[in-house]
């Protein structure tokens, strides 16, 4: 992987954290500061405070470990990367019901095609997982 693609992964990683640490985590409700919200976000993640407010923050200098990931997903319900993959779903059936409107004769099949080569795109985050077996 080339140098760029793994800067753009893990700020897509880290910007995946920063948002769930302030919606999910500890969302604007939870307490009356930022401070303290960073502090409930660090006590659910246990992590250090000074580490939650780098990632809160999205601070370029901060590298999220696979192991932090998992914690920000498992603390906040979502996995990161599925809302990409579910924005792409829904482009598709827009562009789907466009075509089938304009054009009855274009097939599904051409459009099963172009999910296949999106879902084959090179995602933020599938290249640490390794190859499917």
């Amino acid at each position: 992987m080339s140098q760029k693609a793994l800067e753009k992964s893990q700020m897509a990683e880290l910007s995946f954290v920063s948002r769930m640490m302030r919606e999910r985590i500890a969302p604007p409700g939870a307490a009356p500061s930022k401070t303290e919200r960073i502090r409930l976000a660090a006590q659910k993640l246990k992590w250090k405070y000074s580490r939650a407010f780098s990632a809160w923050y999205a601070d370029p200098r901060v590298s999220i470990k696979p192991s932090e990931l998992r914690a920000v997903e498992e603390k906040s319900g979502e996995r990161f990367g599925q809302s990409e993959l579910e924005e792409v779903d829904e482009l598709i059936a827009k562009a789907n019901s466009l075509l089938e409107r304009r054009n009855p004769h274009i097939r599904r099949a051409f459009f099963a095609a172009a999910r296949s080569f999106l879902g084959a795109l090179n995602r933020p985050g599938t290249e640490k997982r390794g190859p499917v077996k």
